[in-house]
């Protein structure tokens, strides 16, 4: 069985207006206790695998989660156990899980790495949850033809159970270790998919939620290695689900997905409060490749949103802006300092900062965007009128145009160089900008390389992504030294101390300069891999 939801923070401004819905007349409210299992190593929540027992109002069930997308649907299986066995488990401390109940089960395939009967000798008690949880039904009748000809019609019903769950968290071992649970799920029980989303962008257009992948047995592991975040998600190119078979459409859905994979757990994070760079910085990369790709691909799919591109933007100069001051003092200030730089205090600039990644994040269009592009990913590519079209056939030339577009910023590039003076202003600004083009079609020719590479061959696009990506960091590098040694040069109009640092970033220019030339000429010479 999989189990189709959506997970949402609840803020707690709109906590009583949200309660307000959620218990209505035909709510009910349910207390749940719930024991969850695993290896002292975390060997199967480290395999993306929940497994527990739990008591669901007057039944002990054991449930056990794993797979899935990645993003709002996991496979699931339940089994109702014995009552008294269990209270009798209880009552001597002994209540285990039985895996081998999975052995012909859908979700067997997701235990194969595991040998069940050692695991299951193994298993603790890793943490418990103790949930008071309100659900409701909601309930849409669509009426359909069925028969053309004769304009018949029926109903189709169906149905979503919203549930808001608020508790806690409880290690298994040291009760004095808690973590507060208050968010709330809409779970797809039977019928049409649209009417999930549609629900859910309701409820987070009026209360302001924020989508949340972070499952309770995760909360559990982070619990028990006293973490309040799970790190920072890079981009997984090896669960990019495409095949030299693969439609224009169903290409879309795939490079959309791989983008969420790393979007949604980072935006997961700093929506729940998170101020971590890494968090910031991998967002800000998964929402840059995501851009890229809706306008590369745009033709694609005749189901992508236009209004998409301008939020994603808004949000990602949002977060580059504060991020390039909290690196300073994260990562920049330590490293000066270690040279023997005097220390700069960067805290009133940050705090001037109007928008926060938070604000960025929580901020109700990025919120309903995601939805309606995890929504994109869920629905039948094979209905679109493109369905029949083979994405490859498309994908060579868009990779040839970004290339020429590459090769003509890179010389550009050069030329300007080569007619500059070194006391010329205005050309130092025009190299510079001409280096912030020639570092945007880098990446897009990364991005767009990567997601097309599944569909050639191997050796050759390894080789072409790890000198372009060699190439990005180093003008990259180049660029964002030249930011730093502005930012210290400015900051020493009011702090002298700020002057180290402007000297310090300018004598690695040159060095940088010298790395990005080589990168430069390398990528030039590099055969392409389409």
């Amino acid at each position: 069985m999989q189990e189709i939801e959506l997970k949402f923070l609840v803020p707690q401004a709109r906590l009583k207006g949200l309660m307000r819905q959620a218990k209505v007349k035909s709510s009910q409210t349910t207390m749940m206790s719930a024991h969850y299992f695993d290896t002292p190593k975390q060997e199967l929540a480290k395999s993306g695998i929940g497994l527990r027992i739990r008591l669901e109002g007057d039944e002990w069930v054991q449930t056990i989660k794993a797979g899935g997308d990645g993003i709002a649907a996991r496979l699931e299986h339940n089994m109702t156990l014995d009552g008294e066995l269990v209270q009798t488990m209880l009552e001597t401390d002994s209540l285990l899980p039985d895996l081998s109940i999975y052995k012909e089960t859908a979700i067997a395939p997701a235990l194969a790495d595991f040998k069940l009967k050692k695991i299951n000798k193994k298993l603790t008690r890793q943490y418990i949850t103790d949930i008071e949880r309100t659900t409701r039904l909601l309930v849409d009748k669509e009426k359909v033809v069925a028969d053309k000809k004769n304009s018949a019609e029926e109903s189709t019903v169906s149905t979503i159970e919203v549930a808001y769950d608020q508790g806690q968290i409880i290690h298994g071992t040291d009760n004095s270790k808690v973590q507060d649970i208050q968010e709330i799920e809409f779970e797809l029980v039977s019928g049409n998919l649209d009417f999930l989303f549609t629900t859910a962008k309701v409820w987070c257009k009026r209360y302001k939620l924020c989508l949340s992948t972070v499952t309770k047995a995760e909360r559990g592991s982070l619990l028990l290695n006293e973490q309040d975040f799970s790190p920072a998600v890079h981009a997984n190119l090896g669960a990019l689900s495409i095949d030299a078979d693969s439609s224009m459409p169903a290409f879309m859905r795939a490079v959309v997905h791989n983008c969420l994979l790393q979007i949604l757990p980072n935006s997961s994070a700093i929506a729940a409060g998170s101020n971590d760079n890494e968090h910031v910085l991998q967002l800000r990369i998964g929402i840059q490749r995501l851009r890229t790709a809706l306008k590369s691909f745009k033709k694609f799919s005749e189901q992508l949103n236009p209004e998409w591109l301008p939020i994603l933007k808004q949000t990602a100069t949002l977060l580059g802006d504060y991020r390039q001051l909290a690196y300073l003092v994260t990562d920049i200030e330590p490293i000066l300092q270690h040279a023997g730089a005097p220390s700069v205090d960067w805290s009133a600039d940050i705090d001037n900062m109007k928008i926060t990644p938070i604000d960025a994040v929580r901020a109700n269009d990025f919120q309903l965007t995601l939805l309606e592009l995890i929504a994109f990913t869920m629905s039948d590519a094979t209905q679109e009128p493109r369905a029949h079209k083979c994405a490859q056939d498309k994908l060579a030339k868009r990779l040839s145009n970004q290339h020429i577009k590459l090769l003509k910023a890179e010389y550009d590039l050069e030329d300007i160089i080569l007619e500059a003076s070194t006391d010329d202003t205005d050309q130092s600004a025009a190299i510079h900008e001409k280096a912030h083009q020639l570092r945007k079609h880098l990446k897009k020719m990364r991005y767009l390389s990567e997601f097309a590479a599944p569909l050639y061959s191997k050796k050759k696009s390894k080789r072409w992504l790890k000198r372009i990506t060699k190439t990005q960091r180093a003008l990259g590098e180049y660029l964002d030294h030249q930011q730093y040694q502005h930012y210290y040069q400015q900051k020493s109009h009011t702090d002298t101390q700020a002057l180290y640092g402007a000297g310090w970033f300018a004598a690695q220019l040159e060095p940088d300069t010298k790395r990005c030339k080589k990168r430069l000429t390398k990528l030039q010479d590099a055969a392409s891999f389409w």
